[in-house]
């Protein structure tokens, strides 16, 4: 348990977060955990309600002992749903206390590890408190809405010689993806989605406020910057010494901008979008991701510095990858060639493959070694169809800030 039951001098009663869900199934919601025999949260979230915040802060600490009980698919609901609840107390009193970078983050925990249930006064609360806390700053989003202060990408052509440098060998020396402009819905269908090819598609991002927006230190500052985020550290998630951080996104943009982290920090493959509603506002969902009368799988965030590097592996679904901010470099390989790719056994990493393209074992993988493959340059602005089960290497050449699309045709989502 930690903290103290904050000082009622300290509290201002015009600070109050309103919690609609939380009230209407508090009393619910309490009698789940206890049947689960959550009978001291229960005792915890019930004098939080009456005012001790050391109890709403020891509730929190139960229901994160119970997220960590076991793997994350046998973490039962209401479990999570206890945390999101919890994590509302303690930000109702960090609130009220005018600690608004506190209250952000308990918000913040709750959207990231909480159950959905109270989803919505999450988000709503977090609205809320993000307003206040700019008010204080004296800073709003109109304010940076100018763009004068520091550009995170200079807009500089790729020097391809000083590129291949660090590319695996070969690159660009095979099969280059196709570069189509304006893409009718109709020739994405017939050339590329109903023959599984991939295909880079330019000029269709211009009308996304992001594409302004995005590459400006001050507004993503303002947007997110006391929000936490989870990030990867470490070269990629096949090295042992990778592992996961939770910071704040001021943090994070501080590490990848001047690289004073001794290693490469990423914030790679997280639902931001659902975490931070101004920066989904700023994105548009492609209209090609429609096409085959399937759904929106994921959305996903994909920002770090340059030389990130995500290993060759396969999705299974459709993949948009839109390139906001920043270069990157893909690599592809057909699911047809699998075996040349040596993928893990282990059916975590099933769908990574074993072969470092940027250190090939020859001896160990020989089969990889003459492979035929597309590659590309991602530009600013372009978008890639990777389509599903198409192996992947992409690596980052200047800081980038991406956006992934997976979605399924209609015969996927029904079988799912």
């Amino acid at each position: 348990m930690s903290g103290a039951t904050t000082a009622a001098s300290s509290v201002n009663h015009s600070l109050h977060l309103p919690t609609p869900t939380l009230d209407a199934e508090s009393q619910s919601l309490l009698q789940s955990i206890s049947a689960q025999g959550g009978y001291a949260y229960a005792r915890m979230a019930a004098l939080a309600v009456a005012g001790d915040q050391s109890a709403a802060e020891a509730a929190r600490d139960m229901a994160w002992e119970q997220l960590h009980s076991g793997p994350w698919h046998s973490v039962l609901p209401v479990w999570r749903d206890a945390y999101s609840m919890a994590c509302l107390h303690v930000a109702k009193f960090h609130f009220a206390a005018g600690e608004f970078g506190e209250a952000l983050g308990a918000l913040d925990m709750g959207l990231i590890m909480g159950g959905t249930l109270l989803r919505k006064d999450l988000h709503d609360s977090v609205l809320l408190v993000s307003s206040e806390a700019r008010k204080k700053g004296e800073k709003s989003l109109e304010a940076c809405g100018d763009f004068k202060g520091e550009k995170l990408v200079p807009e500089v052509p790729v020097d391809v010689n000083e590129v291949l440098k660090i590319l695996p060998c070969k690159s660009l020396t095979c099969g280059r993806v196709e570069k189509r402009c304006d893409l009718s819905l109709e020739g994405f269908l017939r050339d590329y989605f109903q023959t599984g090819t991939p295909v880079v598609i330019t000029n269709c991002m211009a009308h996304w406020p992001a594409r302004t927006k995005w590459n400006h230190l001050d507004y993503l500052t303002t947007v997110a910057g006391n929000r936490t985020v989870p990030v990867e550290v470490g070269r990629n998630y096949l090295c042992s010494d990778w592992k996961q951080e939770l910071v704040t996104f001021s943090k994070f943009l501080e590490r990848i901008r001047t690289n004073r982290s001794v290693e490469p920090t990423y914030l790679a493959q997280h639902p931001l979008f659902d975490q931070i509603n101004e920066l989904r506002d700023d994105i548009c969902i492609p209209d090609y991701c429609f096409v085959g009368g399937g759904e929106l799988q994921s959305l996903n965030a994909w920002f770090g510095p340059a030389g990130t590097v995500t290993p060759l592996h396969h999705d299974p679904h459709h993949n948009i990858l839109a390139q906001v901010v920043g270069k990157k470099y893909i690599r592809l390989y057909p699911s047809s060639l699998q075996d040349e790719l040596y993928p893990y056994s282990e059916t975590m990493l099933c769908n990574s493959s074993q072969v470092d393209l940027d250190n090939i074992d020859k001896n160990e993988f020989p089969k990889a070694v003459e492979l035929e493959f597309m590659d590309c340059i991602l530009e600013e602005g372009e978008m890639l169809y990777i389509p599903p089960k198409w192996w992947h290497y992409v690596r980052s050449l200047t800081m980038s800030f991406s956006v992934s699309f997976w979605w399924s045709n209609e015969t996927e989502s029904s079988d799912s």
